[in-house]
């Protein structure tokens, strides 16, 4: 590559705010010579969504991604944490910049929507799903060689430190190694670290325990930004959301259900929610909820049911969601947004005891909406910690085990967003390096263009489709 290109490091800090920043010295450092701005994040705030307006420009109504999963109405299925590129609809910044710089390199670590994407290097969370139904930490790379290489120096991706019970630092820390791994061969590089996702939802924005995850992460990401300094390498790092305190966790497919609107269907004395038959039910993720509602004649009902719900702000209409850039086929009929402090849940069933099993687990993809539960091991279960030290025994005996350890109690979530907030400190940010760039606010679906910039793209690379 040549010296006089630029190149680029993106850097997305999930959970980052002004707030936060006062706790993360390097990054402090870096805003003071460069600049930083609020970012104005789009509806859903939520990764996927997010991430897809950064990397192609476009709304949610442009770019498909209307959440961090969604009904499948041609499958009749709802799926969470898909992983192909081709669910975005649009092109990504890195294929822009190639009509005009062509040979730019790109390295994607952990941003979502990896798999299939036309970047040079992937990485991306990926388990082994055994035969016996047992699941072991790995990751999916490409090229596939990239996978022995990472293992060797680092050992295998960290998976369970990524997400649930046992989220923490030991993720990020793996992410950054990588990174710095992959940032001398590649142009422009992008790198996600979850780790303020997990204690600001497990104790709140406000807590000691965000403080010191802010340190953490700071010091975790030291090495990579000394690394982008000594090379020349420009640095920007942004966050899609900031996350507020939780108070009131909000029942709508239970509501939905009693009013006969939502069915399940019963296996071996557990319920299984029934999207076939249901006459509307509600994908949850965060402070945003999409409502399916399978006859249009009785949208205005469902509307008129769920504003009347404790903890609903806004009950989004085909109309309404255009006005927030999220009219698009995969939306619901309707769409929630929560109060502030108020959140979603997507349980459906109203006796614990007819609850599925996958509730009590860390389970992202079978179950449908979002479950910040999993970031606890139950509360009220005295014997939980023994019960999951002997289910670790029996993965590491190559057993077949259970890990019902999740509470069905939402109260212990402290933590949420998806809502724009109220107070720009505790929204998201954009941090750069170049001073030349700088302004004083950035919207979500401006980040494209500022990237292209970065990595020396003329301006405008091209039109952007809402």
């Amino acid at each position: 590559m040549s010296s006089a290109e630029p190149r680029l490091l993106v850097v997305d800090a999930v959970g980052l705010t002004p707030n936060l920043l006062q706790h993360a010295p390097r990054l402090r450092a870096l805003a003071e010579r460069g600049w930083q701005a609020p970012l104005d994040t789009v509806l859903p705030a939520v990764t996927c969504t997010v991430q897809s307006t950064f990397l192609t420009g476009r709304t949610p109504a442009g770019h498909g991604a209307v959440a961090n999963g969604w009904f499948f109405r041609d499958l009749g299925e709802v799926y969470l944490w898909r992983q192909h590129n081709r669910l975005v609809q649009g092109e990504k910044v890195w294929e822009t910049a190639r009509r005009h710089r062509p040979g730019l390199k790109v390295a994607n670590v952990c941003w979502w929507y990896a798999m299939g994407a036309t970047t040079d290097w992937t990485i991306t969370p990926r388990p082994i799903y055994h035969a016996d139904g047992r699941k072991s930490p790995d990751c999916y790379t490409r090229p596939p060689e990239l996978h022995d290489e990472l293992t060797e120096e680092l050992g295998p991706f960290p998976l369970f430190n990524y997400w649930g019970p046992t989220a923490s630092l030991a993720s990020t820390e793996w992410i950054v190694a990588a990174t710095r791994r992959l940032m001398p061969r590649a142009d422009l590089t992008l790198c996600y670290v979850p780790h303020l996702d997990y204690d600001l939802q497990r104790h709140g924005p406000d807590s000691p325990q965000a403080r010191k995850a802010a340190r953490d992460m700071d010091a975790a990401l030291a090495p990579l930004l000394d690394d982008a300094e000594a090379a020349g390498v420009r640095v920007v790092v942004l966050s899609e959301y900031g996350i507020t305190p939780a108070t009131t966790p909000v029942d709508v497919n239970r509501e939905l259900r009693r009013a006969g609107l939502l069915e399940v269907y019963t296996q071996a004395g557990m319920e299984y929610l029934d999207p076939w038959a249901s006459r509307a039910f509600a994908v949850s993720d965060h402070q945003c909820s999409h409502v399916y509602v399978r006859d249009e004649q009785d949208v205005p009902a469902v509307a008129g049911l769920l504003e009347r719900l404790e903890g609903v702000d806004l009950v989004l209409d085909e109309k309404g969601q255009a006005e927030h850039g999220l009219d698009h086929e995969r939306s619901g009929e309707l769409t929630l947004v929560a109060e502030p402090g108020a959140w979603f849940t997507y349980y459906y069933w109203l006796d614990d005891a007819r609850a599925p099993d996958f509730a009590r687990g860390v389970d992202i993809h079978r179950k449908p909406g979002f479950d910040p539960a999993e970031l606890f091991l139950d509360p009220k279960d005295r014997l939980v910690k023994a019960r999951a030290a002997a289910n670790l025994a029996r993965k590491k005996a190559g057993l077949r085990y259970t890990m019902n350890v999740v509470p069905l109690d939402p109260s212990p979530v402290r933590g949420t967003h998806g809502r724009r907030t109220e107070d720009p400190d505790d929204g998201p940010l954009l941090i750069c390096t170049d001073p030349g760039s700088a302004r004083d606010t950035i919207a979500a679906t401006e980040v494209r263009d500022l990237l292209l910039g970065l990595v020396g793209v003329p301006d405008p690379a091209g039109p952007t489709p809402s």
